[in-house]
């Protein structure tokens, strides 16, 4: 992707920064592979290992990853391979970028631990937005109604009893044990392929077809870019893309959480890159699912 001036832009980033700096290292495709190689990893072996009986229910399942497993299928793939396909494309993709963005190969190790407390600390406002716009005003039947409502595909998007907002989590019946580390496996394979697939590969495509087709300029590209995307992201945790059927019924809440979230994570991404924006939501989930567990519905 090029931009009017003739530079070469970093096509799984919008923004660059001094070279080598913090910034830009943790910004480059080879930094999110390994970065989130361990993610991906601990997804892969959770729907293996952890509590198989209840990741196999289909409304704990990631609608992104389920996505990606679609597509393989419709290719050709077997159903066991599809399993790990998901994980196979993610680190593919992310190389093919490394390739093309002719970054630097190396990875600093002491990045590690400041890049996930950046995670951590951006992670933190949606926190703060999820609970300013949760409403406890909402009446107990409604509550009762929306829990217990279950689809074959669930979104990563579900409300718990107490309707606090959640991103990529979903609250059965099972054990609280069973239901912690499945939540966790979910909130995780939820800040991968989400971020994969709504910013990722949709902001890229997006900034082909506004700023090479369209010709419009790099701003208004961004622009376009991060809305639309922010709107599909929040879209799809009511709807189906492909099926056209209803995930969840629709709340004003909730989507415009999604909706302000889905802005938050395309703005993080055209600053900071996929390693910390895919980071930054697999966090809020992680951070969301202990505070629900521990704190709120011990």
């Amino acid at each position: 992707m090029a931009s009017k001036d003739g530079k070469k832009q970093n096509p799984s980033q919008l923004f660059n920064f001094a070279k080598d700096s913090y910034l830009e290292r943790t910004s480059r495709p080879f930094y999110a592979l390994v970065f989130l190689l361990p993610f991906i990893i601990f997804y892969e072996l959770g729907t293996i290992f952890i509590n198989t009986d209840l990741l196999n229910q289909s409304q704990i399942r990631v609608v992104a990853f389920v996505w990606l497993q679609t597509f393989l299928q419709y290719l050709g793939f077997a159903d066991k391979i599809t399993w790990a396909a998901p994980a196979i494309a993610v680190v593919i993709i992310l190389l093919a970028l490394q390739i093309v963005s002719r970054k630097q190969w190396y990875f600093s190790f002491p990045d590690i631990l400041p890049m996930a407390l950046e995670c951590i600390a951006l992670a933190i406002p949606l926190i703060v937005l999820s609970v300013f716009l949760n409403n406890p005003a909402q009446s107990q039947t409604d509550i009762a109604a929306y829990k217990n409502t279950q689809t074959k595909i669930i979104s990563c998007s579900v409300q718990t009893t107490d309707d606090t907002l959640t991103d990529s989590i979903v609250y059965d019946e099972p054990t609280q044990t069973h239901n912690l580390w499945a939540n966790i496996t979910t909130s995780i394979g939820a800040g991968i392929y989400e971020e994969l697939i709504f910013r990722l590969i949709l902001i890229c495509l997006l900034m082909i077809l506004f700023q090479d087709i369209l010709r419009l300029n790099r701003k208004n590209a961004v622009i376009f870019s991060v809305i639309l995307s922010a709107a599909m992201f929040s879209a799809h945790h009511h709807i189906d893309f492909f099926s056209g059927q209803t995930i969840e019924h629709f709340s004003a809440t909730a989507f415009a959480f999604r909706t302000i979230a889905g802005i938050y994570f395309a703005a993080l991404f055209a600053f900071r890159g996929f390693a910390i924006t895919a980071g930054t939501h697999a966090f809020y989930d992680i951070i969301v699912v202990f505070i629900n567990a521990f704190f709120i519905n011990p």
